[in-house]
């Protein structure tokens, strides 16, 4: 039986596009790009006390564009570079299905997010979704994430709390 006062806020983060520049199926370490301004927001979002969690479809497993090992390869980069910024990452949770398998944790649907609420203990209606694409806000959506931020310089999303411009505006909003 878990009490409310002990469960945990999260922030859930889509990796392509708002921790890295989305260059298409990014699978190397000479290919990832951070997004400007991404450590300061996560270094932000942690003094908040937020659980940091990525949760990333990554179809191009699935469609053979790339292994899962370089995948785990990527990540571990990844992690450790926000790590030497003083930023923790505390999971990330991957979906290595291609669409057409319809899986249950490929973005939109909740799997990930439901197995983080679970191994965390999270508490999702105070806890966010940051993502930039329809299915970001989905997921936070279908998973009872009511705190969801669209970040594009394009579109706008019906399914968000908030939008915007860029990932440093973020801040902006969590707060």
């Amino acid at each position: 039986m878990s009490s409310k006062k002990h469960q945990k806020r999260a922030i859930f983060l889509d990796r392509d596009g708002i921790i890295n520049v989305d260059h298409g199926y990014v699978s190397q370490i000479k290919d990832f790009e951070f997004n400007d301004g991404i450590f300061e927001v996560l270094q932000s979002l942690q003094s908040q006390g937020y659980l940091l969690i990525i949760v990333t479809n990554q179809s191009g497993i699935g469609r053979g564009y790339y292994t899962e090992e370089a995948y785990m390869t990527l990540t571990s980069f990844m992690v450790e570079a926000l790590m030497k910024v003083g930023i923790k990452i505390d999971a990330v949770y991957h979906c290595p299905h291609a669409p057409e398998e319809k899986c249950k944790c490929r973005k939109p649907q909740t799997g990930m997010l439901k197995a983080a609420k679970k191994q965390f203990k999270i508490d999702m209606k105070n806890s966010w979704m940051i993502g930039d694409k329809e299915s970001d806000m989905l997921v936070g959506k279908n998973a009872g994430v009511e705190n969801r931020i669209f970040v594009s310089q394009k579109s706008s999303s019906n399914e968000a709390s908030y939008s915007v411009k860029s990932v440093k505006d973020v801040v902006k909003v969590v707060n």
